[in-house]
């Protein structure tokens, strides 16, 4: 056997099953080695960029974590736009780049880079220094990628080893641990603080969902009587169709989101580390009787001083709390109805029906199209706002978006990872033209993998979110960054890839386009012309 098919071996034996990348010579070993087997899968992908975010998608839906193999250099490279994403989103993956081998290194070999370039954009960023050191390093890399706080390991493999036989040796058996737990006396004082409030809030972010803590996150609000609103990594970590979900804090929160929260008595504050994108640059007033629970003890305190700061992971924390706190009455589903209010009466004026729609008009359509127990990826842009705050998803991983990295083109090869791993459900990629346009070869991966993702494309002919910000911040004219008079046919771009697809521009068309296109059991995009002057969702909805 050689050492390429003991490195795949390694990967199967720790449950992963899905391989994303592009082959070039130096990765061919570990190709041949994956070629034939029925227990894992090669996708191949059409864009390096693609393949590093195709396995967040993956894991982001799926909380299991994927491999990806690319060329060193220019493949690496490209990789490290969906590694900092994942590394942002604390997303596991285990990034397999083949590197220049030792006695080549440093004499400019094809693709050499340094393999401290990638140091910051992964959770560690090993190079495997001899062929005996392989197998043990890729143990060690699963370990450490699916490990608490979660995130992307890259492991450098120079070339020369992987054809090698395997080397004789044991390697010991993966073990990551329990889940962090929280000290019994610091769960005490947060239970008391909270206890002694009249107008809580709850606060989940993105470690409730890699923490699987939805059942724990839910039992706690109702015994406590709490409003439940998330960040927007967070976004359905609480059913946003349960009575205590209020709402995703965002460039969006309305006025009467932010004034709740800073005039709470208490927040919970669980799973997040408080961005500038939640807090809309710190702007967020957060009560003087915070409880903040986090995976880094580098969160506590960095933009809130926490009355009380847990080090520990938000499954195990909420269910302490809750055998710590008796049943209360806080009023909170009157406080979810104003708060989801303040939204809908200002989307309303916005919802007319009538072509071009406008994004929330659109989004409402697609919602209503779209299987309610569908896995739906957003792209980064102008229009995942709007999707933030008005398109309600079901579940912790029905939903998936960039975090603070804001990557465009995201939308695409994230949907194309999580149908692969999640190949029963209904998959819907959300995106902007600008941003499909930055991955619009994946359609083609779509139809050669046969990944049946339903894709919509919201095109408005217009960067919109950075022209409106050149109009009026700099003068510039109106669509200064837009591209109306040459404009982009993506029904008949996605027909040329093997992509069926059609053209919605009324509500009952993109609904009607939507549900044809989910039951079709084969990749299509529906693309759906809207407003290139509607409002932008953080201006109009936070009142700027």
């Amino acid at each position: 056997m050689t050492l390429a098919a003991a490195v795949i071996d390694r990967l199967v034996e720790h449950g992963i099953d899905t391989v994303f990348g592009i082959p070039g010579k130096q990765t061919l070993p570990l190709n041949e080695a994956i070629d034939g087997r029925d227990d894992v899968r090669f996708v191949m992908a059409r864009h390096e960029t693609a393949v590093s975010q195709q396995a967040w998608g993956y894991a982001e839906t799926s909380g299991r974590p994927a491999a990806t193999v690319v060329v060193p250099g220019p493949g690496d490279m490209n990789a490290m736009n969906g590694l900092k994403n994942a590394y942002n989103d604390n997303t596991p993956l285990v990034h397999i780049a083949v590197e220049t081998d030792p006695e080549v290194r440093g004499r400019d070999g094809i693709h050499e880079t340094p393999p401290e370039t990638y140091d910051t954009v992964t959770k560690a960023n090993r190079v495997v220094k001899n062929p005996d050191g392989v197998l043990a390093e890729v143990e060690r890399a699963v370990e450490t990628a699916t490990t608490a706080p979660k995130g992307p390991v890259r492991l450098g493999i120079p070339k020369s080893y992987l054809p090698a036989a395997e080397p004789t040796g044991g390697v010991g058996s993966l073990d990551s641990g329990e889940l962090t737990r929280p000290p019994a006396d610091t769960v005490a004082d947060a239970a008391a603080i909270l206890s002694d409030a009249d107008t809580p809030v709850v606060i989940a972010g993105g470690g409730v969902r890699s923490a699987a803590a939805t059942e724990e996150l839910v039992s706690f609000a109702e015994r406590y009587d709490a409003p439940v609103l998330t960040t927007y990594k967070g976004k359905g970590v609480i059913p946003e169709d349960h009575p205590l979900s209020a709402g995703v804090l965002c460039g969006a929160t309305t006025p009467e989101m932010h004034e709740y929260v800073a005039e709470a008595d208490a927040a919970l504050a669980v799973g997040t580390d408080f961005d500038e994108l939640v807090t809309r640059g710190r702007t967020l007033e957060m009560p003087d009787s915070l409880v903040h629970v986090t995976l880094s003890p580098d969160d506590l305190g960095t933009n809130y001083e926490p009355a009380v700061g847990i080090v520990a992971d938000a499954k195990p924390t909420l269910a302490a709390l809750n055998g710590k706190l008796p049943i209360s009455d806080h009023d909170a589903e009157a406080v979810v109805d104003r708060l989801r209010d303040s939204v809908a009466r200002r989307v309303e004026e916005l919802v007319d029906g009538e072509p071009p729609l406008t994004s929330p008009g659109a989004l409402r359509a697609v919602r209503e199209g779209v299987p309610d127990d569908a896995i739906v990826a957003a792209d980064a842009g102008g229009f995942r706002i709007w999707t933030l705050a008005t398109f309600p998803v079901a579940g912790p991983r029905s939903y998936v978006n960039p975090g603070s990295w804001a990557t465009m083109g995201s939308g695409l090869p994230s949907a194309l990872g999580a149908q692969a791993a999640n190949p029963d459900s209904d998959v819907v990629a959300l995106t902007g033209d600008g941003g499909l346009m930055m991955a619009v070869h994946e359609l083609h991966t779509a139809a050669d993998e046969a990944l049946p993702v339903t894709t919509v494309v919201f095109r408005n002919e217009d960067y919109a979110i950075i022209s409106d910000g050149a109009e009026r911040d700099h003068g510039l004219p109106q669509g200064a960054y837009a591209w109306a008079d040459s404009p982009i046919d993506f029904v008949a771009l996605a027909e040329s890839m093997g992509v069926g697809a059609t053209r919605a521009e009324t509500p009952e068309e993109v609904r009607e386009a939507i549900e044809a296109a989910v039951n079709a059991d084969e990749p299509r995009l529906v693309e759906v012309p809207t407003d290139p002057e509607e409002p932008q969702a953080s201006d109009y909805l936070s009142g700027n």
